[in-house]
């Protein structure tokens, strides 16, 4: 019998005798950001966004994540919608949805982290001149970004403040009843970046309707621009800023 010192010693993941991830900290290197910024309905971001944080304008990132070298997870690809917010005066983004397509960062993300992820099947990759990501949820497409490949060099200093800029998700977990026992607002920062390049281009974005993965419901109203950066950096742990529960 394993004794119950020993339960409360190893249980940081599931399940107890093989955990889905193994103890952080998470460092990814060669982690490349496909990221594009637009303009969505104030109405929409105002029915998926949790106070206390507040919207100051209504801008939505699309993001597509490569990850071919993070420690403990892996070799994988990430998709999702980031929404820039403000709490208590500190900018920083709030994780609406994530998308991807590998079993360990969908466990460690939700149950350390409270990120909002889901199975799908994103990709990013180069198609002759064109950079371009693309979201499947099971066999249905349900977005496709496309960016000039390398147009222009961007500097350092450009995107380093969006990259230290921290970021904010709600943690649910549920008791056995299935009432929440944790709801959290969480934030964390992305530490030890070692800048490797980064680069804009024309850009556009389609998102399509979707029951179950509803990216579309922050339409795509004005492509304001994008971004690629590559760079290696720790994925730090999160901190509780507000206890929904108390």
């Amino acid at each position: 019998m394993i004794s119950e010192d020993d339960v409360r010693a190893r249980a940081y993941a599931m399940p107890l005798t093989s955990p889905a991830y193994p103890p952080g900290p998470y460092r990814f290197v060669n982690r490349e950001f496909f990221i594009i910024t637009y303009r969505t309905d104030p109405e929409a971001l105002a029915a998926v966004v949790p106070a206390p944080l507040e919207v100051t304008d209504p801008i939505v990132k699309f993001e597509v994540i490569r990850m071919p070298d993070s420690i403990g997870f892996g070799d994988y690809t990430e998709s999702g919608q980031v929404i820039p917010v403000s709490y208590k005066g500190q900018t920083g983004g709030y994780v609406h949805a994530m998308y991807l397509d590998d079993d360990s960062p969908i466990a460690g993300g939700r149950e350390l982290w409270g990120f909002p992820k889901k199975l799908a099947s994103p990709t990013l990759a180069v198609d002759k001149e064109t950079l371009v990501g693309t979201l499947d949820f099971g066999s249905i497409r349900i977005a496709t970004a496309t960016m000039g490949y390398k147009h222009r060099e961007l500097s350092e200093a450009e995107v380093m403040p969006a990259l230290n800029a921290p970021n904010f998700l709600l943690k649910i977990m549920p008791h056995v009843d299935g009432t929440p026992r944790i709801c959290e607002l969480v934030r964390y920062y992305m530490t030890d970046i070692v800048f490797k390049g980064a680069w804009t281009g024309p850009a556009a974005l389609e998102l399509f309707q979707h029951a179950l993965a509803p990216v579309a419901q922050l339409p795509v109203r004005e492509v304001l621009g994008a971004t690629h950066i590559v760079t290696d950096l720790t994925l730090g742990l999160g901190e509780v800023m507000h206890d929904y529960l108390k």
